[in-house]
Parts: C-alpha cells; structure tokens; sequence
C-alpha cells in the first residue's frame, strides 16, 4: 500500500543521511518516477525532504527533523512504548535497544521511562526466564522442542513439538505447538512444561484446523458465589464487575464460567471462610472433602 511506503520511506531517510531514488525504486519494486512523486507527497504535507540533483546526491530530510512530528501523537507513541514494554517483557532480546531509539527519534528522555511490564511471577527463577526464550527462539527459527510435561492429573510425559504461538490468557501463559505424539496441535500450559531443549529438527508450519484445547479436556462450569464485603477487592482484581452484584444483606454474589480444574478448587479455598459456593452442587462437594483433608492435617 502507498501510505506503508510512505512510512517507510520516511523510516529509512530518518536513519540515514541520503538514499537514492534508484535503490528506494529497487527496494519498492515501483519506478524512480514513482518514488519521486512519493518524495512530492511527502513533501506536501509539511515533511522537509530535499533531493540533490547530481553525482554524489540523492534524497535526504533536514538533519533535526523528527518523527513525531509527522506521524505520531502523543498517545500513539504512548501506544508505541508500551508495546514495545510488552514484548520486552517476553525476555526479546531487540527490544531494549529498540525502545532506547524511538526515545532518541522523539527526541525526549522519558520516551520510555513511564511504564514496567514484568510477567513474572515472584517466585519465578533463571531457568523459568530461560524456559521462555528458549520456546520463543524455536518459535522465530522453526525447530523442534523436547520438553516434559505434568498435566493436570499430575502424570508426567516426554514430548517433542513444533511450537507455532505463545499466548498470555487469564494470567497464564499458554504454549500452542504440533505435538508429535498425539499428532495434532495441543495447547499446553507454560508453567507445567519442564525440561526444555531445542532439538536440531526443523519444521514447517502445519496448518491449524481448529483452535487447539488443553492437553486435558477441562470442562467449563457455571459458578455462584456467595462472599463477603471483606473479600470484595479480590473479587475485582480477579473478574469483571459485569459478573458481580450486591445483595441486600450486604454480601456479594459471583456468577461466571470457569473451567474446572485445582486453581477454582484452589481460589475458592483461599477465601476461607468469607465465600460459599451456590452452585454447582458437586462443587460445594469438592469444596467440603479438601476442607475436610485441610483440617485432618492440623
């Protein structure tokens, strides 16, 4: 698309002092004659770009010209940095130095200072860092990875997958990979994943025929809580106020779909004795047994 050249056009005379009309035409696979009307374009909107004519010349933007100027507001390079945090925060090794060069296009200091994105977790430790990289090179390289995986029942399995997307959902990560044992795309939790070692097999990507589920089925239920004001604040640090209301004895009631696997068991026991589970009835079952086997402990 012409405005895509555009901004790239403008990218590259940023980074360099002067390019010619023949290699933006070799790189645009468009004619110099093309490129130059791209350089009127530009110019008419306010863009200081200048060509000079001759050997030795070519086409140029004033020496303190800046980006922001032209393309970007303030929140979209707001938008731009935080972005930018985000992936840094995956461990990618560019992204520092990327960020440190939109400071210096948009010539202020604190470009980049006004915001931390960090997805670890407190107790997480080098080899977890490592865990994540080493997914993400083999992600970026397509090459096959080894790794054990506990599932939720606790049995531990060897694997070897191609690894296509790393997704953040629900305060987890998940990987999507073509498992070669099962033989179809499987969506594995991060944190259970153990192990890992980029194989020297490379693949090609294999299309996904639908979005892959869990290595488990976990069902979905729906949930209704019953809690107290006093446990309200984790109430919303956990779910949308869509899904809560108040009742008239002042109490406060949840309902929502989750899946039903140990960290509802487990969310719904950390309220202690300030939540009671509604329904579903085999929920306050569960509920009931592993208070029980809390209590046989002490």
């Amino acid at each position: 698309m012409k405005i895509n050249r555009l901004i790239e056009i403008v990218t590259i005379l940023l980074n360099r002092e002067m390019v010619t009309a023949k290699e933006l035409s070799d790189r645009f696979g468009v004619s110099v004659r093309t490129v130059y009307r791209d350089i009127d374009v530009l110019s008419s909107v306010g863009i200081p770009v200048y060509t000079n004519i001759g050997k030795g010349g070519g086409i140029s933007l004033l020496e303190d010209y800046t980006l922001n100027k032209a393309f970007l507001s303030k929140s979209e390079r707001d938008g731009l940095v935080l972005a930018l945090k985000a992936i840094g925060a995956t461990s990618y090794p560019e992204a520092d130095a990327i960020i440190e060069k939109i400071g210096s296009i948009f010539k202020t200091s604190q470009a980049h200072d006004w915001i931390e994105v960090n997805f670890e977790v407190w107790s997480s430790k080098v080899n977890e860092q490592n865990k994540f990289s080493k997914i993400r090179d083999a992600i970026i390289n397509s090459k096959v990875i080894c790794f054990d995986y506990i599932n939720g029942n606790g049995d531990r399995s060897n694997r070897f997958a191609e690894p296509v997307k790393l997704i953040f959902k629900a305060y987890t990560w998940y990987l999507i990979a073509y498992c070669q044992k099962r033989g179809e795309h499987r969506m594995f939790r991060l944190s259970r994943i153990k192990n890992v070692q980029i194989t020297s097999q490379v693949f090609t990507r294999r299309e996904i025929i639908e979005q892959p589920n869990q290595t488990t089925s976990t069902p979905f239920i729906h949930l209704k809580l019953r809690c107290d004001e006093k446990v309200l604040n984790r109430l919303y640090d956990t779910f949308d106020e869509e899904f809560i209301s108040k009742n008239d004895d002042g109490s406060f009631s949840l309902s929502v779909s989750v899946p039903e696997d140990e960290w509802v068991y487990g969310y719904i026991l950390s309220f202690g004795g300030f939540a009671e589970v509604l329904e579903p009835e085999h929920i306050r079952t569960i509920i009931k047994s592993k208070a029980k086997e809390i209590l046989e402990k002490y």
